[in-house]
């Protein structure tokens, strides 16, 4: 311990909150939940649009993240149920473990069915594959909400933010390596190590000490509490509605760019080596900067501003998009486009995932912190899934994006709301107020 200490006090003093063992452990955390991302989101574009398959079916595989918009439904189970023969190791690290090895087997799984062999399979293991990740994101976002004091939040979301960024775009890096020499079997398989950070994180961490324990369901009437309770404390509080309907909002418009981007980029010729160089390399580097833009603005602005801030800068990044989809081919302009969506999205990664960390009571963390990160994408998704590739094809890329940055104003302008009448603050529980200061 006292070379432990002695190694972090010779940090300086605006790096050393990052050295900390449980924002070192959030960044483990957030790299094994960024990996099952990838694996559906621009790996599997990637794999169809190259195999062939038209964009409206490639935009409809975007519906397998709405599993995780579901996650909500199990999760009480995963704040209630204990697994039976390892409860010594403490509930939360025993579902983390489970969940792990369910993201190995999923990917594992996905890796290996053929497009050229029907969609319907590749479509079921798409899913399976959003279970499997909604499940692990459920039980790490658990974790790491309860590993965290609350004057931790800011840094630990930037810290999971950075190492969400760094497994997905890993994974993705290294599937389209593999892919190349190995086929795509072998490169999904390959993707499978990013789940042990997690799992590890657990072994050496061990169960949070902020856990508030809840007692396992006997009768109906405490299943009905176990699914009910998080959502009746939560709506209970004033503003509620209205903060849960500024989270289904505010994230519409950067959805509907960042899903459908690799398709423009498809489109416009940009090769798979130019692809990995900007949108996987300059794209890592700009977001990780975002990310630590994010923790100062979150420790300098107070949480409110800083939410309102990212809000606006995310916005204005769509139409990045939009001026690259008018120039055509040009790496320049791909390159600022993606450097200033990933810097903004970076941004708004640490502050948003604060604030909704935040508004997690800690005796149902798993419930609503699930409902919460659901809502947060849940219609982007949809109207990727079941309207974007037809509104690409009647109204073409620029005026597309041109759309996303006019749907995303008003998220921005209910949350200036919230936060001038209070009600943003209001809605956070006492535990986490320190944060909304």
């Amino acid at each position: 311990m006292t070379i432990s200490a002695t190694w972090r006090d010779r940090l300086p003093s605006v790096v050393r909150p990052y050295a900390e063992p449980a924002a070192l452990a959030a960044l483990a955390l957030g790299v094994s939940s960024g990996f099952p991302y990838a694996m559906i989101g621009a790996t599997l574009t990637t794999r169809l649009a190259q195999d062939g398959i038209d964009k409206r079916s490639v935009t409809a595989f975007s519906l397998a993240f709405l599993v995780y918009n579901f996650k909500f439904l199990w999760a009480p189970a995963i704040d209630r149920l204990r697994l039976p023969g390892l409860s010594r190791f403490g509930q939360r690290v025993t579902w983390l473990w489970l969940s792990s090895l369910l993201a190995i087997a999923a990917v594992c799984f996905l890796g290996s069915v053929r497009p050229e062999h029907g969609l319907g399979v590749v479509a079921l293991a798409a899913v399976l594959m959003g279970v499997a990740g909604a499940t692990f994101d459920i039980v790490i976002d658990a974790y790491r909400i309860e590993l965290l004091e609350p004057h931790q939040l800011g840094v630990g979301s930037g810290m999971s933010q950075y190492g969400w960024r760094i497994g997905s775009v890993l994974a993705a890096a290294l599937a389209l390596l593999v892919s190349a020499r190995l086929g795509w079997s072998a490169a999904y398989a390959s993707c499978s190590i990013f789940a042990l950070p997690a799992a590890l994180t657990g072994l050496l961490m061990g169960e949070p000490t902020r856990r508030q324990a809840v007692a396992p369901s006997r009768g109906w009437g405490e299943l009905y509490d176990a699914v009910a309770g998080p959502l009746v404390e939560f709506f209970r509080r004033r503003g509620a509605f209205l903060v849960l309907l500024f989270v289904l909002l505010h994230k519409i418009g950067d959805t509907l760019a960042n899903l459908t981007l690799r398709l423009l980029l498809n489109d416009l010729g940009f090769s798979n080596e130019e692809i990995a160089t900007y949108d996987v390399g300059f794209g890592f580097f700009a977001y990780l900067a975002g990310i630590f833009i994010g923790g100062i603005v979150y420790a300098r602005l107070s949480l409110q501003r800083s939410v309102m801030l990212s809000l606006v800068l995310m916005a204005i990044s769509n139409l990045s998009f939009a001026l690259l989809a008018t120039a055509g081919h040009s790496n320049a302009l791909l390159a600022g486009a993606i450097c200033f969506e990933n810097i903004a999205s970076g941004i708004g990664g640490v502050v948003v995932v604060a604030y909704l960390s935040a508004l997690c009571n800690l005796n149902f963390t798993a419930t609503q912190f699930a409902l919460l990160s659901a809502a947060a994408s849940v219609v982007g998704r949809f109207l990727t899934g079941s309207t974007a590739g037809r509104l690409i094809e009647s109204m073409g890329y620029v005026n597309f994006y041109l759309l996303t940055t006019v749907a995303a104003l008003p998220g921005i302008m209910l949350y200036a709301w919230l936060w001038r009448s209070g009600l943003a603050a209001e809605s956070i529980p006492q535990t986490s107020q320190s944060t909304a200061e």
